[in-house]
């Protein structure tokens, strides 16, 4: 097996402020808007939440770690038995917008953490997406996007 970890990277700008933005990721009734059916609580540091996806089945275990206000967001969670961990970096523009910046890693490279990658990789460009239609345009693209998952 090779030692190499493996890196899921997302990046997409939103013409909003960080604060904005921050919100959207630590407030779970924001983020059903856009990417949880629900949430148990707020992101905040050392808190252990659970999130629950609507194309899904079953609850996801999220322990947070860092919170930097209006700048970062890490968590960790199970991946394919595996626990990985997610940054969430904000970079402010001058003209308003900010760069959201996703990292997901954590995972050894073998053949079921190939296929963790090209899935998580899609996850995280689609959580982007839908997070700039809703907070720009307040569109929610997951609605009813994932019902084929289901059966």
């Amino acid at each position: 097996m090779n030692s190499a970890q493996l890196t899921v990277k997302a990046a997409i700008q939103i013409q909003k402020p960080a604060h904005e933005i921050f919100e959207a990721v630590v407030n779970p009734e924001k983020m059903t808007k856009y990417f949880i059916s629900y949430g148990s609580g707020r992101m905040e540091e050392g808190k252990h939440l659970i999130w629950r996806f609507p194309e899904f089945d079953g609850d996801a275990p999220i322990r947070v770690g860092e919170i930097i206000t209006d700048s970062a967001v890490s968590f960790c969670w199970d991946a394919e038995g595996r626990e990985t961990k997610v940054d969430i970096r904000l970079e402010p523009r001058a003209d308003g917008s900010t760069v959201v910046r996703i990292t997901e890693s954590g995972m050894e490279s073998d053949e079921a953490a190939i296929r963790w990658l090209v899935a998580n990789t899609e996850g995280w460009a689609n959580f982007l997406a839908c997070m700039k239609a809703w907070l720009e345009y307040g569109v929610q693209l997951r609605k009813g996007a994932f019902d084929f998952m289901r059966g």
